[in-house]
């Protein structure tokens, strides 16, 4: 039963106080819709604004939102931490995205309800909202993985996946803690190993405040 499945929300985040209490907002409401062992949780890597005291204080009224704070390592390292505290601590399946307001929440559900027929359910951008550069470095980043591993794959790296703790279980470890970009790695590991996964088109905006880097 769906039901009773332990459901861990995971986001990085860094300097993202402007946009850190809506992120809360949109996806908190996920969590408490399931039950009382599901968790969102948000890292925070070492942020030099007010992002994590922002989620301190929210943390109060929200018995489900855990707040964790590392030092400064990068997008990868705080993605890397946050799904071995999910492993740790019990989740069953563990959805990754950002904090960022680029992803829709609405969104998750649909994922959710093919939870039980795939070990991992990863989002596709056939539309971006973030700009041409962007695109161009993904496009390139899937010929790369072509060249290098003879995958195939249209979106490697994006922040809107549902997957089994068991199938991260079997991956996780094969990268440093410090990797910049785990979630490629993985992508392209569950692709390699002919894992049970699917590719569904998701939404992607554009950033409404805070900065994008490359």
């Amino acid at each position: 039963m769906m039901e009773d499945k332990i459901l861990y929300i995971v986001a990085p985040c860094y300097n993202e106080e402007e946009n850190i209490l809506k992120f809360i907002d949109d996806y908190y409401p996920i969590v408490e819709g399931m039950n009382n062992k599901c968790r969102l949780v948000i890292v925070d890597d070492g942020s030099s604004d007010s992002t994590y005291q922002k989620i301190l204080l929210a943390s109060k009224n929200k018995d489900l939102l855990v707040p964790l704070h590392k030092e400064n390592g990068g997008h990868g390292s705080a993605v890397i931490y946050g799904y071995n505290y999910c492993i740790e601590n019990g989740a069953d399946y563990i959805f990754q995205t950002d904090s960022d307001g680029q992803t829709c929440p609405e969104e998750f559900y649909s994922f959710w309800q093919k939870a039980n027929k795939y070990d991992g359910i990863i989002g596709n951008r056939t539309k971006r909202g973030d700009g041409i550069s962007r695109k161009i470095v993904e496009n390139v980043v899937c010929i790369l993985l072509r060249l290098f591993f003879g995958v195939k794959l249209s979106d490697a790296n994006a922040p809107f996946r549902l997957m089994k703790a068991d199938l991260l279980k079997k991956y996780i470890s094969l990268l440093p803690e410090n990797y910049n970009l785990p979630n490629i790695m993985l992508t392209c590991f569950f692709k390699y190993y002919n894992e049970n996964i699917e590719f569904q088109e998701i939404s992607f905006k554009a950033r409404t405040t805070g900065t994008n880097s490359i």
